[in-house]
């Protein structure tokens, strides 16, 4: 296979696998490992891919989004940690918004189960999972189900959103950057998390180190929106502290 060829072949394992290492991508393609390398940066220049300790990662955009199913298996220590030092910052809430995807359902499972709670939520698995907690009103936002990740979408539950005033609204992104924001693939999404940023008190967003400096298609908040910023410590403590000084604290897992 030509050049070309050799770069979608490989987009299109990390894209299914949700990450690919050079060694056996080198093997795959019968090629050197430096010319993986070289076909890893110019997809990373395009914006398609995303490099970190060795290993390629999808950026998810207009046209590609990583499924619920994917999100599942990668990054899981990571993920729980996150999730609970996320809820650790919940303080005295009442009320919390949690986003959909699978860090914000490790996230809904980790709230305390000793108080009462309100929790407002756009995913059908987080509503589900939480609906049976003794104590817990659970609030699901009406409209269209987005098969990829089973969560509600557009007027309807941007509407519901804006009648609430939420304590603490658990957010996420498919990419964070310090130039461009909070992101994500589509625009119907990222109506729904602009609307939970508007109407929470305070705000904190989560996320893998591989989130960041990513850029997906719809931006919907800027990193000062946000009181806290948690991630794992695959984020070094020099990009640690840009973020930081944009505005919110920054908690590495």
């Amino acid at each position: 296979m030509d050049a070309d060829e050799r770069r979608r072949a490989i987009l299109t394992v990390v894209r299914r696998d949700g990450s690919a290492e050079v060694t056996p991508l080198s093997a795959d393609l019968t090629v050197s490992p430096e010319t993986v390398r070289r076909d890893l940066r110019l997809l990373e220049e395009q914006g398609l891919i995303r490099r970190t300790h060795g290993c390629a990662y999808p950026v998810e955009g207009a046209g590609f989004e990583t499924s619920l199913a994917q999100r599942t298996t990668n990054f899981l220590p990571q993920k729980t940690r996150i999730a609970g030092a996320a809820v650790s910052l919940l303080g005295n809430a009442a009320t919390v918004f949690v986003d959909e995807g699978f860090t914000p359902q490790l996230i809904a499972e980790a709230l305390p189960q000793d108080r009462a709670l309100t929790v407002v939520t756009a995913s059908l698995t987080t509503a589900r999972a939480l609906a049976e907690r003794r104590g817990f009103q659970v609030l699901m936002l009406g409209g269209r189900v987005r098969g990829n990740t089973l969560a509600t979408v557009d007027v309807w539950a941007v509407r519901m959103l804006s009648e609430m005033v939420i304590d603490v609204a658990y957010v996420g992104a498919n990419g964070i950057s310090r130039e461009h924001g909070l992101t994500t693939p589509d625009t119907a999404v990222g109506h729904v998390k602009a609307q939970a940023v508007r109407s929470a008190r305070r705000r904190i967003f989560f996320g893998i180190h591989t989130k960041f400096g990513a850029v997906s298609f719809h931006r919907f908040a800027e990193p000062k929106d946000f009181e806290v910023i948690v991630t794992d410590t695959g984020l070094s403590t020099t990009e640690a502290q840009r973020y930081a000084c944009l505005g919110p604290q920054v908690i590495r897992v």
